[in-house]
C-alpha cells in the first residue's frame, strides 16, 4: 500500500519522532502531528524550570499539583536542594513525635486503600529503651527551631536580619541533626519523653501545612527520586533517601552545568493504593493550536499498576515506578492481591466502578478529573511562549499523574509521542480509539464544526485578544542624502598634438561623414551612405573619451580638405593592442593606392594625432607603425627609404605635421 502513494504529496503526516521531518519545508496545507521546541514541558528539566514561572501567568501555586523539583548541575540548585532536604528532615522529626502519640492511643492503620500511617513509620516497642539508642529532647528543640526559621522566611521576617546575626545552624550542627534523623527514621533510635513536645510539634505542623501544600506527600523518610533530565520510559531512575548519596551520584558524572543531566524531585511517600499496590494514571490531551492556545482533553484514561506490593522499606524501582516499559519485564509478586489484573492495567471506567463500590463514587467527577484538567491547562499556558507555533499542526501528549491519599492528583511528567502500542487489552482498545478521535478533531472538524469528535472535549481555548485600533502618525525623517561619488577618469598627460592641428579654426559645418552626398544618385546609394554613417557613429560611441574627441577633430580636418577638392572618407580607427605580436596596418591594396594621390593623406588622421593612449581599464593602445626601412610600408612609386622621405616632403604642411607627431 505504501508503494501506491510513495509519489503522492502527503497532507497528513503522523510520525513518532519529530526530527524525522523538517517541518519548516512543509507547505501550509500539510498537517503534522508535532510542534517545535516543546522541551519546555516534555522534558523533566524543562518542566522543572518552567513550573517556577507559573505565578507570572496564572494565579495558581505550582506546589499544589507538581512535586517540587531541582536541577543538580548548578551550585545554586544543589544548595537549594540541600536546604530543602534539611528542612524536610526537621519537619519529619516533628511528624515522628506526633505519630508516636497517635500510635500509642490506637493501633496503626494498615497499608490499605489510602496508604495509612502504618506504611510510613513504625511504633516504638515497649522495650525499646533496652534495644534502641535514646536521643535527647534537644533534637526536637533543634527541629522546631529550623521549622520556625522556615516559617519566618515565608513571612519575610529575615529581610532586615544580617547573615552574621542570623540563628541558622552551622554545618556541624546540620551534620549532627541529619545523622540523628537517619537513626530515628530507620528505627535505630527513639526520643525519650517525646510527649513533652507534642503540643509544640503539632502547632508547628499545622502552620507548615497551611503554607506548604506538599506537607502531606513528604512523609517521614525524606525520599527523593533522581531522574535523567531528558530521558523517558523510566530509564535510569532511582530512589534515594540520603542526601550525601544523591550528591555523590551527581558529582560522579563531571558534566558541565549546561548539560543538566540530573533532576531530583520529591517522592510522593503517601500515594493512594489499590489493594496495597501503587499505580499511576496516563491521561491524554491534544493541542491543535498555540495561538490562540486550544487544548482538547480526553475523557478516557487508564491506570498502570506495579507488579510489586508497595513498601517504603525497599526503594527498588520495580515497586515505585509504574511505567509499562519497566513493569513488562517483571513478574507479578505472589503476595500481590489476586483482584488486580494480570496485565496490570485498568481503564478509568473500571477505576470509577472501584470507587463506587468503596463509597467514593463522586470523587472522580469532583476532585480527580477537574484537578487533572487544571494542571494541564496551567502547564500549557506557561509553556505557550516557548513553543514554536505552526498553523495546521497538532500534537497528542500523554501526562502521568499519581494520586495522593486525599485523591489529589500530582503531575509527574508530560510525554510527547505517547506510546500507542497495543501491549495489553486496555491499550489495544484505548490507543486505537484515541487515534481515531484525534483524526476526527483535526480533520473532520475543519469541514464540519458540529461533527463527532469522540471522547475529546474542549478543555481550553484562549480568548481572542483584540488589537487596539491603529492611528497613523505623521512621521517625518530629516537628514542629508548620501550619494556615491562618481569615479573620475584620470587625466591623460602623454597625448600631444601638432601645432598645425591646434591652429586650425573650427568650421561651423557638419561632418561630411554624417551628411548625404547628392552625387550618389539613386536612393539605393543614399541608403548605403546612411548605413556607413550609422556605422561611424556606433564606432565613435564605443571609443574612449580622448579618442572620441580626437576623432571629431580629425573629422573636421577632413571636412576642410574635402572643401578644397579632396575626397572625404569615413573615419575608421585602426588600433593595435600592446600584447599583439604582429602589427596590422588595416589598409587594403586599394586604400594604399588612394593614399598615393597628392591631395589625400597617406596615413589615417587618428594615427597621427593619437600616438599612445592608455585607457581607464589599464589596456595600452598604440597606433600601428609601418615596418622600418620597408618599401612595402609606403605606396610611393620610388623604391628606397630616401624616396619615401622625398615623397613625404611633397604632401603639404598637414601631412608633415602628422608625420612629426
Amino acid at each position: 500500500m505504501s508503494r501506491l502513494v510513495k509519489n503522492e504529496v502527503p497532507y497528513l503526516l503522523w510520525t513518532i519522532k519529530r526530527d524525522v521531518i523538517d517541518y519548516h519545508s512543509l507547505n501550509c496545507d500539510q498537517m503534522l502531528n508535532h510542534y517545535g521546541k516543546t522541551a519546555s514541558f516534555t522534558t523533566k528539566i524543562g518542566l522543572c524550570v518552567n513550573m517556577r514561572s507559573l505565578p507570572w501567568y496564572v494565579q495558581a501555586n505550582p506546589d499544589s499539583f507538581f512535586p517540587r523539583c531541582y536541577g543538580l548541575c548548578t551550585e545554586s540548585e544543589k544548595q537549594e536542594f540541600l536546604d530543602d532536604f534539611r528542612r524536610t528532615a526537621a519537619s519529619s522529626i516533628l511528624k515522628w513525635v506526633v505519630s508516636q502519640q497517635h500510635c500509642s492511643g490506637s493501633q496503626p492503620h494498615g497499608r490499605g486503600e489510602a496508604g495509612g500511617p502504618g506504611s510510613g513509620h513504625r511504633k516504638v516497642p515497649e522495650n525499646a529503651e533496652s534495644k534502641l539508642m535514646g536521643l535527647s529532647g534537644q533534637l526536637v528543640d533543634t527541629a522546631c527551631k529550623v521549622c520556625q526559621a522556615y516559617l519566618g522566611r515565608l513571612e519575610h521576617e529575615d529581610i532586615d536580619v544580617s547573615e552574621d546575626t542570623s540563628e541558622d545552624l552551622t554545618e556541624d550542627e546540620w551534620k549532627d541533626l541529619t545523622e540523628q534523623y537517619y537513626s530515628l527514621i530507620h528505627g535505630d533510635a527513639f526520643i525519650s519523653n517525646s510527649r513533652n513536645h507534642l503540643s509544640q510539634c503539632q502547632a508547628l505542623l499545622n502552620k507548615i501545612t497551611s503554607v506548604n501544600p506538599q506537607t502531606e506527600i513528604d512523609g517521614l523518610r525524606n525520599i527523593w527520586i533522581i531522574k535523567p533530565a531528558a530521558k523517558s520510559r523510566g530509564r535510569d531512575i532511582v530512589c534515594m533517601n540520603r542526601v550525601e548519596e544523591i550528591l555523590e551520584l551527581v558529582a560522579a558524572d563531571h558534566l558541565p552545568a549546561k548539560d543538566n543531566k540530573w533532576v531530583v524531585q520529591k517522592y510522593i511517600e503517601t500515594p493512594l493504593l489499590i489493594y496495597d499496590t501503587k499505580f499511576d494514571i496516563r491521561q491524554w490531551f491534544l493541542v491543535t493550536d498555540w495561538n490562540p492556545l486550544t487544548i482538547w482533553f480526553y475523557k478516557e484514561s487508564y491506570l498502570r499498576f506495579s507488579t510489586q506490593r508497595f513498601s517504603l522499606e525497599n526503594l527498588d524501582s520495580a515497586i515505585h515506578l509504574c511505567n509499562n516499559s519497566i513493569q513488562k519485564h517483571l513478574k507479578n509478586d505472589k503476595d500481590r492481591s489476586p483482584l488486580l489484573p494480570y496485565h496490570n492495567m485498568w481503564t478509568s471506567t473500571r477505576f470509577r466502578e472501584y470507587l463506587q463500590k468503596r463509597g467514593r463514587g463522586t470523587v472522580w467527577a469532583s476532585v480527580i478529573y477537574p484537578s487533572m484538567k487544571r494542571a494541564i491547562t496551567n502547564t500549557m499556558r506557561v509553556a505557550q511562549d516557548h513553543v514554536e507555533p505552526r498553523k495546521n499542526s497538532f500534537e497528542l501528549y500523554g501526562a502521568d499523574f499519581i494520586l495522593g491519599r486525599d485523591f489529589q492528583p500530582w503531575l509527574i511528567e508530560i510525554n510527547s509521542s505517547p506510546t500507542m502500542h497495543a501491549s495489553t487489552p486496555v491499550t489495544a482498545q484505548l490507543c486505537a480509539q484515541v487515534q481515531e478521535d484525534t483524526i476526527k478533531v483535526v480533520v473532520d472538524r475543519k469541514v464540519d464544526r458540529n461533527c463527532d469528535i469522540g471522547n475529546f472535549e474542549l478543555l481550553w481555548r484562549q480568548p481572542a485578544v483584540e488589537l487596539p485600533p491603529f492611528h497613523g502618525s505623521d512621521l517625518c525623517v530629516e537628514g542629508v542624502s548620501v550619494k556615491r561619488t562618481k569615479k573620475h577618469m584620470p587625466p591623460i598627460s602623454n597625448v600631444t598634438f601638432s601645432s598645425s592641428l591646434l591652429n586650425i579654426q573650427p568650421l561651423k559645418v557638419r561632418c561630411p561623414s554624417a551628411m548625404p552626398r547628392p552625387a550618389l544618385g539613386p536612393p539605393q546609394m543614399a541608403l548605403q551612405q546612411d548605413l556607413k554613417v550609422k556605422d561611424a557613429k556606433v564606432l565613435a560611441c564605443t571609443l574612449p573619451v580622448p579618442i572620441k574627441r580626437a576623432a571629431e577633430r580629425s573629422c573636421k580636418v577632413q571636412s576642410a580638405n574635402a572643401e578644397s577638392g579632396g575626397r572625404t572618407e569615413l573615419p575608421t580607427c585602426h588600433f593595435q593592442h600592446i600584447d599583439s605580436k604582429t602589427p596590422k596596418t588595416g589598409l587594403t591594396k586599394a586604400e594604399s593606392h588612394r593614399h598615393s594621390e597628392a591631395n589625400s593623406l597617406s596615413v589615417h588622421p587618428l594615427l597621427s594625432v593619437l600616438p599612445r593612449v592608455k585607457t581607464v581599464e589599464g589596456a595600452l593602445f598604440q597606433p600601428p607603425k609601418p615596418p622600418g626601412n620597408s618599401a612595402a610600408a609606403c605606396a610611393c612609386p620610388s623604391p628606397g627609404a630616401a624616396r619615401c622621405a622625398s615623397h613625404r616632403a611633397r604632401r603639404g604642411p598637414v601631412a608633415q605635421a602628422a608625420g612629426a607627431s
